[in-house]
Parts: C-alpha cells; structure tokens; sequence
C-alpha cells in the first residue's frame, strides 16, 4: 500500500453544518476562548514573514510568562545544543528557533491553556486533553530522531489530531454521551458520521479552519493509514503519519498495560516506513515520552502507578494532619497568655511551623541591630543546631529574595529554589549552608514597618513536590501576626538586647 495526498474534502451537509453550528455557538456562549483567539491573532502575524517578524515574535512571546519559560527550557534543551550555547533571553531563542518552531510551539501551549480553562468540571473532557497532550510528547520524541526541519510544528499537528474529540467533549459533552452510546466506549469515530453528520476529524479541521490555523497545520491534522509512500509524498503528508501514528500510540499508552504495550510495538512498525525511522528508534522515542507523561500527567493511569499513587496519598495524609498542628498551634499560642515572652512566642512559631509543615530544617532570625546584622538564634531539623554560627548577614539591603520579603513584609514561598534564573536572586550566605533545600518559605517579622527578624523553613528532595494553599498561607501570617504582637506589647528585655536596642 502506498500513500497519495489527500483529495479535496468533501462539502458538509445539512446535519453536518448544524452541528457545527451549536459548536460555534457553545464555543460563543462560553467566551470564545479568548485568549487562545488572541494569541493566534498574535502568533500568525508574526509568522506570516512581515517586517522584523522576529521582533515581533519575541515580543508575543514576553507577553506571556508561562510561554517565556517553555520557550527558553526548549532553546537550552537536547534537541538544540549542537548550537552549543546557552540561551538566557527569547530574543536569542528566537534567534536559534526561527519564528515558525516558536510560533508552533506557542500554538500548541496556548490550546492546551485555554481548553483546560474552558472546560466544565469533565473528567471525559480532560482525559481527551491529556491523551492529545500525550500525543504531542510521542511526536516530539519521534521528530527529534527524524531531524525534521521544525519538530513544533509535529508536536502541534499531533495535538491537533484529536481537536475533534477535544471539542465534543469540552463544547457537547451531550453529544459524546450518544456517540459512546452507539459506538461504545472507543468507538465513537465510527458513530459521529451517522450521529453528526461528519466525522470527529471533520469537526477538528473545521474548528482549526473556523479559527484560521496555518494551510499545512489543518493538512497535517488528517488520518492516514500506514504503508509504503507514494510518489507524491510530502512534508504535509509525513506530518499527518506523523499525527495518526502519535494519537493512536498515545492512546495504547493510556493504560500503562502490556496490551497496550504490544500495541505500540505494531504501530511503531507499521508506521516505520511512512516515516523515515528506524522502528527501534521510534519505540525508544515513545519509551521517552511515556517517562516524561509519568511525570507530567495527572489523569492518565500511565501517570499514576501504584506507589505513586500510594506516595501522593501518604503525602496528602501528612499535609491534613500538619494544617491541625498548624491550627492546634495558632491556638495555644492565642491562649498563651500576657506573660508569655516574645522569644517563648518565636519558638512556639518556629515548632508549630516546623511540624505543621513537614520542614527539613527551621530557622528564627533576628536582627541585632547595633551589629547590623540578621542572626539565627533557634534552629529545627537534623544539622540545624550545627548551622547556626553560619547562618547570618548584613541588615543593608541587598536585592535578594530575604530582603525582598522582609522590605514588604510578605510571606514569600520559593517553590523552586534551583532554577537558574532564579540564582541571583539568592544570597551567598544562603548558598553556602542551605543550598540542599528545593523549596522554601520566609516569614517576615515587622514591628511599625521595621523588621526585627524572620522565621525560615525549607524542604529538601525527601518530601515530594509542595505547594502551599491559602488556608496555610492563613496560618502563617496568624503565627506571624501573634509573634509580632506579642513583641510590640512587651517590649521584652531579652528581645530589646537581641535587636540591640537596649
């Protein structure tokens, strides 16, 4: 069998285009995606080879912080280090990229966004996102090995295979329940043409015209079936094998099951010859992908094998159990009563923080003012007690995170203290003693605007990946706010020594 370009598709009928036409109005009615609509607007004028097009893609680009990040991470990535440089700004990555890989790229992210923020509370609905998500990871792996001329654009065209699904299930969630009625649970491709009027296909390259997507993106979007190529062969059609290929595997992926395992070897096979790639090196690219889905997923079972499932729910247990010592803390703390000392009050903060938060290590600092320095004076955490002759720096400010946080008098979380772009914003000191840490939390301590010290607690990589929410955030600046009252109305002795204001 071989593969000839697609003819002409056919004109949709009547129960076609009435289809289509609640799917606009649906799309309408929940605010016609509009930051997706923007950002294509944004997107394609910069591609479309105007002046300073570069310029311009790099200014969409800084429009959008989430866009900046991934941008730079895929310019610094694998797949382009034979340039051999590091990539510190979007200007130069655009440099590296061209606009065309960037604006596919952005395509692909800005879909995602702004479907994961339309969608109604739908399992049905995500786990056809993450599936198309899933795909995009697959043609990745793939096009990095074929050296393809713009692997974003695979990636989008992938992504862009299960538009169709992606809508009916977002838009007409109705709709999907008749079609798995009829066709079963798998099979609703083979009942939309009889229920619809067109195919789920049809629906997503009418959606991607609707929105006016690039020609080859829509032509990449259709399904081929594997085979030897054609005289005609193309880029257009290598991206549509390319797409087939990565939905169905991301499909047999879903499960993490050997089934499904078979599955991909037979379509890595199959596909092989459609695309130029060695059969090994596309199962060691879909073997790739499934690392990194176990990773980035969050619905697919592929993503949530037993013992992580188990580690997220001892994790989550651990969390419930620390916001009632954080609370049971606040409490005691409230009832403590006037005589209660500030440096008593300071280490009934430090310990509630230390084990309502789970921390690895917990400092209270406090400034010395006549040394002009920030001391820690109590530490928590194996090794802490050891640190405390390190742990101190000058009170002028400098502009880093601690300053920072203390200057606004702000609970300051860093949830990821490694990235390198956030380096300079941490001091020496910090580097030299507390450099293990992955994630961290500051808490200022400020009486009539002056900060008088802060409590600092950090997790290293033992404890899983943390968030806070905002009834911890709550918490905090209740422990906070009762430390600094506590100071305010004492005045204590002690406290006025260790501040140096004797």
């Amino acid at each position: 069998m071989t593969l000839t370009t697609q003819a002409r598709p056919a004109p949709i009928k009547a129960r076609g285009q009435a289809t289509l036409d609640l799917l606009w109005e649906r799309i309408r009615r929940q605010g016609d995606m509009p930051g997706f609509t923007r950002a294509i607007n944004a997107i394609l004028a910069s591609m479309r080879g105007e002046d300073e097009r570069e310029f311009s893609m790099t200014q969409t680009v800084l429009s959008d912080p989430v866009l900046t990040q991934k941008v730079l991470r895929l310019a610094n990535s694998g797949m382009y280090s034979a340039f051999g440089q590091r990539v510190n700004t979007v200007s130069k990555a655009v440099l590296v990229l061209g606009t065309e890989a960037i604006g596919h790229l952005a395509l692909g992210l800005k879909l995602i966004e702004e479907l994961a923020k339309s969608t109604p509370d739908s399992a049905v609905a995500h786990v056809e996102m993450e599936k198309a998500v899933l795909a995009g990871m697959v043609a990745q792996q793939v096009a990095a090995r074929a050296a393809t001329r713009d692997p974003e654009e695979a990636v989008v065209c992938s992504i862009l295979h299960s538009l169709g699904r992606m809508m009916v299930t977002f838009y007409m969630p109705e709709r999907w329940t008749q079609l798995q009625a009829a066709g079963g649970a798998g099979g609703e491709d083979s009942a939309a043409p009889g229920l619809l009027g067109l195919s789920l296909e049809q629906i997503g390259r009418a959606t991607a015209e609707h929105w006016g997507l690039p020609r080859n993106l829509v032509a990449g979007m259709r399904s081929v079936e594997p085979g030897e190529r054609g005289d005609a062969f193309g880029h257009e059609d290598w991206l549509a094998a390319l797409g087939t290929m990565s939905t169905r595997c991301a499909n047999s992926l879903w499960n993490d099951d050997a089934a499904g395992a078979e599955q991909v070897r037979e379509l890595a096979g199959a596909f092989a010859p459609l695309l130029g790639v060695d059969t090994e090196q596309i199962l060691g690219a879909v073997d790739k992908a499934r690392l990194e889905a176990a990773n980035d997923l969050s619905i697919a079972p592929l993503a949530n094998a037993a013992e992580k499932r188990a580690r997220v729910d001892a994790v989550q247990r651990k969390r419930e159990a620390g916001n009632r010592i954080l609370m049971s803390g606040v409490a005691d703390m409230r009832d403590a009563g006037p005589n209660v000392s500030a440096g008593q009050m300071t280490a009934m903060a430090l310990e509630t923080m230390f084990k309502g938060l789970s921390f690895t290590r917990a400092f209270a600092f406090l400034r010395n003012r006549r040394e002009g320095k920030y001391l820690a004076k109590m530490g928590l955490g194996e090794g802490a007690r050891d640190l405390l002759p390190n742990l101190a720096f000058d009170d002028a400010y400098e502009a880093n995170v601690f300053h920072a946080a203390l200057a606004s008098d702000r609970v300051i979380f860093i949830e990821n203290a490694r990235d390198p772009k956030f380096a300079a914003k941490l001091p020496l000191w910090w580097r030299g003693t507390l450099a293990q840490a992955r994630c961290f939390v500051v808490v200022p301590l400020c009486m009539q605007g002056q900060p008088v010290g802060f409590v600092y607690g950090d997790w290293d990589d033992t404890f899983p990946s943390v968030h806070l929410s905002q009834g911890e955030f709550a918490l905090l600046n209740d422990l906070r706010a009762l430390v600094v009252r506590t100071v305010e109305r004492r005045a204590h002795p002690e406290v006025a020594a260790v501040s140096g204001r004797a």
